[in-house]
C-alpha cells in the first residue's frame, strides 16, 4: 500500500528548514518533491541564544518554538502545492524540531535530557495532518544518547549487502554512519561540522557562512591552535557518543583563542575547517570495519557544499573517494528531512526507529510522540 509522509528538518546550522514529501511502498522510499526556506535572522538569533542559559528562557523558548512551527507549516503548504495533493493524502509529518540543549548520559550529566523546540500540536492544528515529534526522548529514557538517529535510515537507503558503506552528514555538528559489510550499523557524532566555522564567519565577515569555503581557502592552518582544539576530551572518547552546541560554541573557541592571540581571522577559519575534516576522518579511520573498509565516503548536509572542506576530507582519507549522496540520487539537502519522514512512518507503524549499537540504548525503541490531526 502506497503511503505519503512529510519530513521536516532544521539542523544545528540554523540556516533554514528543509522539507520533503515522500512516497513509501513496501521497502521502497521515494522523494516526490522537496522545499526549503531560509531561517529569518531574528529567529536564528533567538534559537542560537537558547543554546546557553539566559533570562526568561521559558518564554523565549516558547516564542521561538512557535516561530519555527510557522516555518514548518509554510514548508508543508509548499510541498502540498508542488505535489498537487490535499492534506488528507498525507499520513503524518515527521517534525524533528530545533535542538537547543543536548545532555546525553555521561559523567557530566546527572540527569540526561535533550530538548528540541517545536510546537507539534499547533502544527497539526494548522496543517490538518498528524505530526510525529520528540524523536530523541525515548532513546534517552532507555539509556541511550538520543543521537544520532539517521544511521537507521542510512542503512535503509545506502546499505549494500556484502559491502561496507560510510555516510557523513555535515550540518552544524558532523555525524558519521558506518555500515560494515557484515551488516552492523554503527555511528556517532564526530564533533563540530559547520557550527564553529559559521560562528567565526559571522563575527568577522558579517556573512552567515563561508560560501564554498572560499574564505578558509585563503587562510593557513594554525597547527598550534589545531593541536589544542584536537585535545578536547570529547575527541578522545570511545564508544557511543553524541554532542552539540552545548559543547562546541563560540565561548569554547574563544577560550582556546585567548592563548593564541594575533591570529589572522582567515587562518582561524582554515583551522576550524581542518578540525572538522580531521575529526570526521578520524571517525572513519577509527571504525572497526573488520578488514573491509569502504571505498567511498558519501557526504550530505550543508558541509557538502563547502568545496574546501571536501578537499580537506579527501586529503585526510587518501585512497578513499569522497563524494556527495547526490551520486546515488539523494540530493544533499534532502537526506535528513527524508530520515524524519521515515522515522515518523516507523512510529506510526509501531516499529523501532533507533539503532542500539549507535545510541547505546538498552534495546530497540519506537521513537516519537503522535499528535493527531
Amino acid at each position: 500500500m502506497r503511503e505519503h509522509y512529510i519530513g521536516l528538518m532544521s539542523g544545528t546550522s540554523l540556516d533554514g528548514v528543509d522539507g520533503v514529501l515522500m512516497a513509501f511502498e513496501a521497502n521502497h522510499a521515494q522523494v516526490l518533491t522537496s522545499a526549503s526556506t531560509a531561517m529569518p535572522p531574528d529567529l536564528r538569533t533567538a534559537l542560537a541564544a537558547l543554546n546557553q542559559s539566559g533570562p526568561d528562557e521559558l518564554h523565549r523558548a516558547s516564542v521561538a518554538g512557535h516561530g519555527l512551527a510557522q516555518l514548518y507549516a509554510e514548508v508543508v503548504q509548499r510541498l502540498l502545492q508542488q505535489a498537487d495533493m490535499p492534506a488528507s493524502a498525507i499520513r503524518a509529518i515527521g517534525a524533528h524540531g530545533q535542538t537547543v540543549r543536548h545532555a546525553p548520559p555521561g559523567p557530566q550529566h546527572a540527569t540526561p535530557y535533550t530538548i528540541q523546540l517545536n510546537q507539534p500540536a499547533w502544527l497539526a492544528e494548522r496543517t490538518g495532518i498528524a505530526v510525529v515529534a520528540d524523536f530523541r526522548s525515548r532513546d534517552i529514557a532507555a539509556g541511550g544518547q538520543g543521537a544520532p538517529l539517521v544511521p537507521a535510515f542510512h542503512k535503509e537507503v545506502f546499505g549494500q549487502t556484502g559491502r561496507s558503506v560510510a555516510v557523513a552528514n555535515i550540518g552544524g555538528i558532523a555525524n558519521l554512519t558506518a555500515l560494515p559489510a557484515d551488516g552492523r550499523v554503527l555511528g556517532l557524532d564526530t564533533g563540530p561540522g559547520n557550527a564553529l566555522m559559521d560562528e567565526w564567519c559571522q563575527r568577522h565577515t558579517g556573512h552567515w557562512y563561508d560560501a564554498g569555503g572560499a574564505w578558509a581557502a585563503n587562510g593557513t592552518v594554525a597547527e598550534s591552535l589545531l593541536g589544542v582544539l584536537l585535545a578536547e576530551p570529547y575527541f578522545q572518547q570511545t564508544g557511543v557518543k553524541s554532542t552539540g552546541r552545548d559543547l562546541f560554541h563560540a565561548a569554547w573557541l574563544d577560550r582556546h583563542l585567548a592563548h593564541h592571540p594575533g591570529l589572522n581571522p582567515a587562518d582561524v577559519q582554515a583551522t576550524l575547517l581542518q578540525l572538522t575534516a580531521r575529526t570526521l576522518a578520524a571517525g572513519v579511520q577509527g571504525t572497526d570495519w573488520r578488514g573491509q573498509a569502504p571505498e567511498t565516503l558519501l557526504v550530505c548536509g550543508g558541509g557538502a557544499l563547502n568545496h574546501t572542506l571536501m578537499a580537506a576530507l579527501r586529503a585526510c582519507l587518501p585512497g578513499m573517494e569522497v563524494e556527495t549522496t547526490a551520486r546515488l540520487g539523494w540530493p544533499i539537502d534532502q537526506v535528513e528531512a527524508a530520515a524524519f519522514a521515515w522515522l515518523a512512518r516507523r512510529c506510526v507503524q509501531g516499529l523501532a526507529g533507533n539503532e542500539p549499537q549507535v545510541t547505546g540504548a538498552r534495546g530497540p525503541r519506537v521513537l516519537g510522540a503522535i499528535y493527531p490531526a
